[in-house]
This record gives structure tokens, C-alpha cells and sequence, in this order.
């Protein structure tokens, strides 16, 4: 996924985005088997929008701070931590 692609799906409006066009984040599954990388590129494919998911039918953004973090960054301490 190149740069264009997360900027326009960090874009995303929670106002304006129709909720069936994104993945209920409880039918993600992580696979722990696999490396830090293949389980960053899994998440992304399944979740197609890293920036913004729906939980129980509640549509959740996710923002980062301005810390210097990545995205990759962000994902490689959850994927880590669990």
C-alpha cells in the first residue's frame, strides 16, 4: 500500500462513510504464527482500512499522534504486544 493510498484512507469522514463498506473489526483474525510483517500486511488486507473499522456497528477512527510514529510503527507495538 503505497503513501496516496493510507493518506486518502486516513481521510476518510466517520459523517459521511457508509458503515457497510467497512469491517467489523470482532471478525479480524490475527494469526500469531506468522512474522511481524506478514501479520501487519494480513491485518490490512482483511481490515482494507487501517485508519477506520466499525465495532458492533459503531464506526471507529483511528488517529495517531504526532510523535514521529508510523502507521507501521503503531501496528508493529500492538501486533508485539498481544
Amino acid at each position: 500500500m503505497d503513501i496516496q493510498t493510507l493518506k486518502g484512507l486516513a481521510s476518510v469522514d466517520i459523517r459521511t462513510v457508509e458503515k457497510e463498506s467497512l469491517v467489523d473489526i470482532k471478525s479480524v483474525k490475527i494469526d500469531g504464527s506468522l512474522s511481524r510483517e506478514e501479520r501487519i500486511s494480513d491485518y490490512i488486507k482483511q481490515v482494507k482500512n487501517p485508519y477506520c473499522v466499525q465495532c458492533n456497528g459503531i464506526i471507529v477512527k483511528m488517529n495517531f499522534s504526532q510523535s514521529g510514529e508510523t502507521l507501521e510503527d503503531k501496528l508493529t507495538s500492538y501486533f508485539l504486544s498481544t
